[in-house]
């Protein structure tokens, strides 16, 4: 048997690109925020995470065109050795201040955060305790890890302690758990969560990737968002989303920092995250602290999209953030769906398996604080006319 067998023997994806609604791959020929160009055309942009809509706020842009002239366009070395600037420092020391943690670690992906923190940490003789609804990132970095993985069911606080009791009572113990998770837009047990870690001596970690500058008085997340900062150990956040860069950081105690600088591999072997980037990300924190306005208009775009979703009949599952699920299905319904609303002008993101259960594929709605109410009112107009269309509603 060749090893490529597999390859030629996958024929789904061009089935469904000889059917013309493959969704994936779309190449955007011009970015305007709230909408997008492709294939000359103008798109509402209801996929991006760019959750606080500062990809293109002035402020941001004019920092990273900075950083490209006085530090060039990339480290091309990583952050153990000659890859580190005064401008990772910076960003470490303000995303710690925010997160009201001693210290933070950045690296150059979000994934690769979740990756070099679990797998560093985690230990042969360690168990390592995941909502199965976690990232992949999460995911895989437990299967990088040399402990035991134990899985519980989705926020089920009574799942996760019988496998905390099951554990040896002197094992290290972490758990990790996204604050808000991405598929279905609802909220971490966290409260639930810490409870039982502080019961039976494990460690907590939180990837706030979705929840960063979304949940909390200041934008910090989830462990904000509950009161709980003082409780939860490690934060992860991603910079691809509110911070509108690439990139990830670590925050937590500082001998945890310390250890993940000199033995993660994923950040020692790999290369920096760009100048531009980190300015960028910079830039955005500066406006999320400043601008605590766009915070507020996002949940009010939100509350709009949810209720004009539910109002048509549309099954949104549990979500109370500005992450909206729109659950149709079977795979191929969902994607004739899509591309009936992406021929109308609406751009959003189609979900399917292993990304979520078999029969609930969805699509994904994420909005921005610089969507309009014009923009709300053409995107529930078009799933009210595809609705009727497909019969869905």
């Amino acid at each position: 048997m060749s090893l490529f067998d597999k390859c030629e023997s996958y024929t789904i994806a061009r089935e469904v690109q000889a059917k013309g609604y493959y969704p994936y791959f779309r190449a955007i020929q011009a970015s305007y925020d709230t909408e997008v160009e492709i294939d000359g055309q103008r798109k509402i942009m209801v996929g991006s995470n760019n959750y606080l809509g500062l990809t293109h706020h002035p402020h941001v842009l004019e920092k990273a065109a900075a950083a490209l002239k006085r530090y060039g366009s990339g480290c091309t070395g990583s952050r153990f050795l000659n890859g580190t600037l005064d401008l990772h420092e910076q960003l470490e020391q303000r995303l710690a201040e925010h997160l009201h943690k001693e210290a933070a670690l950045v690296f150059s992906t979000g994934f690769q955060t979740n990756l070099g923190v679990i797998s560093t940490l985690v230990g042969r003789d360690d168990y390592l305790f995941l909502d199965k609804l976690n990232h992949a990132s999460i995911v895989d970095g437990a299967r990088l890890a040399l402990g035991v993985t134990q899985r519980y069911a989705h926020s089920d606080m009574e799942a996760l302690e019988r496998r905390l009791a099951q554990a040896p009572a002197g094992a290290g113990k972490l758990i990790v758990t996204d604050g808000l998770f991405s598929m279905e837009g609802d909220i971490a047990n966290l409260p639930g969560i810490v409870d039982l870690a502080e019961k039976y001596g494990a460690a907590t970690m939180v990837d706030d990737a979705h929840a960063f500058g979304v949940l909390g008085p200041t934008g910090a997340g989830t462990a904000e968002h509950f009161g709980l900062d003082e409780r939860v150990d490690l934060v992860m956040t991603t910079f691809s989303k509110s911070l509108a860069s690439l990139g990830g950081v670590i925050a937590g105690p500082e001998p945890v920092i310390h250890y993940l600088k000199h033995h993660s591999r994923a950040l020692i072997f790999s290369a920096s995250m760009p100048p531009s980037a980190v300015a960028a990300a910079l830039a955005a924190l500066d406006v999320i602290q400043e601008e605590p306005e766009r915070r507020e208009q996002l949940w009010h775009n939100t509350r709009r999209m949810q209720e004009g979703l539910t109002s048509l009949g549309y099954d949104i599952g549990g979500s109370v953030t500005p992450v909206i699920p729109v659950v149709i299905g079977e795979l191929e319904p969902m994607l004739v769906f899509w591309k009936e609303l992406f021929d109308a002008g609406v751009f959003t993101n189609p979900v399917t398996p292993p990304a979520v259960p078999e029969h609930a594929c969805r699509l994904r709605i994420s909005m921005m604080a610089t969507h309009t109410d014009e923009h709300v009112d053409r995107v529930l107009e078009a799933f009210a006319q595809v609705g009727k269309q497909m019969a869905v509603i």
